[in-house]
């Protein structure tokens, strides 16, 4: 009879699995990140009714306020599960280290923009008409909704107060206009 334990993958392979994907999302996020400025070189009014603005890392925390708990999560999980799991502390402090880069990425100010045909973000361009609005807008951040996405779309957009409102009454009409 063979023992179950013996039938499981290796932990110190999955831990190095787990860990080589994390950091191909942190390097993935941290390129798309340097490309905020090559994307929006500069900030204000842009030609045909675009506008583009930056935030500063109090607005990103509020912005990216779900994402740090989350990741928080994921930091201290693992070593609940390591005694059980018998994965390499070394895995762990790896992975704690790539989530820490990651949650000190999101608190970098970010480069928004918004033209008739797109949305610029976290160096992404999204087509208007990917994108809906939620109909109830925080107050201190807009939140856009990638369609089909479902609850795993939200894409808030941080900035100062005037500048939400001059970016959110230009999204209104670009999105009323792929409607």
């Amino acid at each position: 009879m063979t023992n179950p334990a013996d039938a499981l993958p290796d932990p110190a392979l999955v831990g190095a699995v787990c860990v080589g994907i994390l950091a191909l999302i942190v390097a993935w996020d941290a390129w798309w990140l340097t490309r905020q400025r090559l994307d929006i070189p500069e900030l204000g009014e842009l030609a045909n009714l675009g506008f583009a603005w930056g935030s500063d890392q109090a607005t990103e925390a509020q912005r990216q306020w779900a994402n740090m708990f989350s990741m928080a999560a994921m930091m201290v999980l693992p070593w609940g599960l390591k005694d059980v799991s018998d994965t390499p502390t070394s895995y762990i402090l790896v992975w704690d280290a790539l989530l820490a880069l990651h949650m000190i990425s999101l608190l970098i100010p970010k480069r928004y923009a918004v033209t008739k045909t797109h949305l610029f973000t976290d160096g992404q361009r999204y087509e208007w008409s990917r994108l809906k609005l939620q109909k109830r807008q925080p107050k201190k951040r807009i939140m856009l909704l990638r369609k089909n996405w479902g609850p795993f779309g939200p894409l808030p957009l941080g900035g100062n107060r005037s500048d939400l409102e001059v970016a959110l009454s230009r999204i209104s009409g670009f999105i009323e206009e792929e409607e």
